[in-house]
């Protein structure tokens, strides 16, 4: 919180009036977090269309200058039909689920513009219109307050956040290979075919080349359209390797499961994965994943093609390294499933999993994976002071947001994680925990250290 002191006669607040002794000067009450965001934001890039009696305004029923704004977004309807549809209200005042569930969110999340346009086309354009996204320092002031529950008073982000001005730039849409990092390691799995009418998922083991112990901070990954996920895996210690660069297809071409395949996947240990075809992740500072001498991965890539025509699937990533100098704590990888579920035939119903730590564990990041049916993803701290606390949600079983915490969750022995996944079931089969996109998962992924 910034607290500002005036400091001459005319702009000090005296008890008696200027000039009459010493006085100490009265603070200035903080500026609302709401009030940064209409002056600072609002009125710098949305007034200008978002004004009483401008075309724009009438188009979309939304008036932002100061006297009205607030008022025409908590609980007001869009008037998108096509958001009405889904369920989005303009703004809400959940929290953490309401970044999902606002219209408002949806129309600035500029890193989410690829989402947005794909699957979203009829939502309009991304705001602000025909200016420059809002710069990534103004969208985490709006994400914190969001969170906070958007209150109209009080203090809830730091208005530091927005000596940020870089802004989101859309990685060309057309699929490059990644410039190889200039301290780390480059893998290249494909390029393959995906039959048309086919969900082609399939594992490649690569060699690294390490002689010696790597320390990863940061990952990048690229792949080309029509991917359900990536994930690499290690293998539990002890396990026959498989050959390396060398594709083993999950199912064949009459879609039967290849059973050496699927016994791989039994000995598999989690490192990392996305559902976005770009992403570019950063450790926390001074933390690092350890990639002993001489590893291997194990590239899982999933293609889904529902086209009449063969489709190309391909991937880089790169694992950018630090000197292990720099780093004071390893990075570990959280792989919660829950597999031992049935889904009743038309009908919504839910599942719930409890995953408790027999060690203090700082988590600082989320994700999940669910398939089509999943409607609402919850992740909820369970013990301790923050029991019952909501810390991740997403309504997008495709495109998973990945959360980072600053600061990170810190949970102590005997706390633990709540998995909440809402599934709507319309077909006429009970549906179980399965590998293709048309049967479920409910898995929570993350990272942690331990102290």
């Amino acid at each position: 919180m910034k607290v500002k002191l005036l400091g001459t006669c005319g702009l000090i607040i005296l008890i008696s009036g200027c000039g009459e002794g010493d006085k100490a000067p009265i603070e200035e009450a903080p500026i609302s977090s709401w009030e940064v965001i209409q002056t600072q934001i609002f009125e710098t890039n949305c007034v200008v269309c978002h004004s009483d009696g401008t075309s724009f305004a009438r188009q979309s029923d939304l008036i932002l200058t100061k006297d009205a704004s607030y008022n025409n977004l908590i609980d007001r309807a869009p008037q998108n039909a096509a958001a009405v549809a889904d369920g989005l209200i303009r703004l809400e005042t959940k929290g953490l689920e309401s970044l999902y569930t606002s219209f408002l969110w949806e129309k600035i999340n500029a890193p989410d513009q690829e989402h947005f346009y794909e699957d979203h086309p009829e939502y309009g354009e991304l705001m602000p219109l025909g200016l420059p996204a809002l710069t990534n320092g103004e969208l985490e002031y709006i994400r914190k307050w969001i969170i906070a529950g958007a209150p109209e008073t009080g203090v809830v982000a730091d208005e530091s956040l927005l000596e940020n001005t870089t802004r989101f730039e859309l990685p060309n849409n057309n699929f490059e290979a990644l410039p190889k990092p200039e301290s780390g390691v480059q893998l290249h799995l494909g390029p393959f075919e995906v039959q048309p009418k086919f969900e082609r998922e399939l594992f490649e083991f690569q060699v690294l080349g390490n002689t010696e112990d790597l320390f990863v901070n940061r990952i990048e990954i690229t792949l080309r359209k029509g991917s359900h996920h990536f994930i690499f895996y290690d293998f539990e210690p002890g396990t026959s390797l498989p050959t390396a660069n060398e594709i083993r297809d999950v199912r064949d071409e009459n879609n039967r499961f290849i059973i050496s395949t699927l016994e791989k996947m039994t000995k598999h240990v989690f490192v990392f994965g996305t559902q976005l075809r770009n992403t570019d992740y950063t450790y926390p500072e001074g933390v690092a994943l350890r990639v002993s001498a001489g590893k291997g991965f194990d590239l899982n890539v999933h293609y889904a093609n529902y086209s009449d025509e063969i489709v190309t699937g391909e991937l880089y990533i790169n694992l950018n390294t630090i000197n292990k100098s720099e780093v004071k704590h390893l990075a570990q990888m959280l792989f919660l499933s829950e597999q031992d579920f049935a889904l009743p035939p038309q009908q919504e119903s839910s599942v719930t999993a409890d995953y408790t730590f027999d060690e203090k564990r700082t988590i600082f990041m989320l994700t999940s994976h669910a398939h089509q049916h999943m409607k609402e993803f919850r992740i909820s701290i369970i013990g301790g002071a923050r029991d019952g606390e909501l810390v991740y949600f997403t309504n997008d079983w495709e495109h998973p947001v990945l959360l980072e915490y600053d600061p990170p969750i810190v949970l102590n022995i005997g706390e633990g994680l709540r998995g909440d996944a809402l599934y709507d079931n319309d077909t006429d089969n009970t549906l179980r925990f399965g590998l293709l996109s048309v049967e479920e998962m409910m898995i929570i992924f993350g990272s942690y250290y331990t102290d």
